[in-house]
């Protein structure tokens, strides 16, 4: 199938597709006409791709998985490595909640102390 068609089979668009066949997570044939031509398990491997980016992994956390991607990942059961992958992932995105939550209260502070509202949510929630 061409890149449209796989495009529209998974929902990615052909940006998407281009890229991650970029990062070696897909890859094609050259039809003779110069065209990327994909085989069918190439749904299944974009379906997981995106499966993965949704769970809140990155294309670098993905590209770990290799062959893993041609089977059915939300059904399998992971390996330690990808678990591993996953704590790894989970604890960066804690962190940057927690970044966040502290950006978020100093500025609800500001606000409330320049306004002179005694009643705004406090820093600490």
């Amino acid at each position: 199938m061409r890149i449209g068609e796989l495009a529209k089979a998974t929902g990615a668009t052909t940006r998407a597709l281009r890229f991650y066949e970029e990062r070696g997570l897909l890859s094609s044939a050259r039809a003779v006409n110069g065209y990327r031509m994909y085989d069918e398990q190439a749904v299944r491997r974009v379906a997981n791709i995106r499966y993965l980016l949704d769970a809140g992994l990155t294309l670098e956390d993905i590209e770990h998985f290799g062959a893993c991607l041609d089977r059915d990942v939300p059904s399998s059961r992971p390996s330690e490595a990808m678990l591993d992958i996953g704590r790894r992932r989970l604890s960066v995105l804690d962190d940057r909640i927690a970044s966040l939550a502290r950006v978020r209260d100093e500025l609800a502070g500001l606000l409330a102390a320049a306004s002179g509202d005694r009643t705004a949510v406090s820093p600490s929630g």
